[in-house]
């Protein structure tokens, strides 16, 4: 009975800390579908104008969000979709420069996240599709032995606050995330 008596009083003890801790943990939202993806500084495009191959090329979206294309100069890519950015674009050439251009825009490279606290090698890592949290973690050489490994960090780009969420094996990286993984506290 007294077996039972203290370890109902620290099971009791165990969930007044987690209480009183503050730390509300959420599950991870849904990653948005990369076809609704918001471009920003840091991704890498690919033009292609159909019959123009002079202007057709690489580009990378620049600190101040844009853009430089040949004969347009510049035109603001953050915060666009690529469907939205390929319409902005079609629309300035056929105004000025082209009759009736076919024009396609991929992204080729995505905005880097970034990766520190309790792992082997913090750092900044190129963002792949559909990488999970974990994969990140692997990626920056794993875990340290202080590692919290049930709890992650985020603060998403564009977003001034962190967020504290389960760590699972569905949670997804965003391009531009800032992911910190904490230290246990003994």
């Amino acid at each position: 009975m007294m077996a039972f008596l203290t370890r109902l009083a620290a099971l009791a003890l165990l969930t007044l800390t987690i209480a009183c801790s503050g730390e509300q943990l959420q599950t991870a939202p849904a990653a948005a579908q990369l076809g609704s993806y918001r471009l920003g500084s840091g991704d890498a495009l690919r033009m292609i104008i159909y019959g123009e191959d002079k202007l057709s090329g690489e580009f990378r979206v620049s600190d101040s969000g844009n853009i430089a294309l040949p004969l347009i100069g510049d035109i603001k890519a953050a915060g666009q979709t690529v469907d939205e950015l390929t319409r902005t674009v079609t629309a300035a050439y056929s105004s000025s420069v082209l009759v009736n251009p076919r024009i396609a825009i991929e992204i080729i490279s995505y905005r880097p996240f970034f990766i520190l606290g309790a792992v082997g090698k913090p750092g900044q890592y190129p963002f792949i599709p559909g990488m999970t949290v974990r994969q990140a973690i692997a990626t920056a050489n794993g875990y340290t032995p202080i590692a919290k490994q049930k709890v992650v960090m985020v603060t998403h780009w564009g977003e001034a606050e962190e967020k504290s969420y389960r760590l699972d094996a569905a949670t997804l990286v965003r391009p531009g995330d800032t992911i910190r993984i904490p230290e246990r506290v003994f």
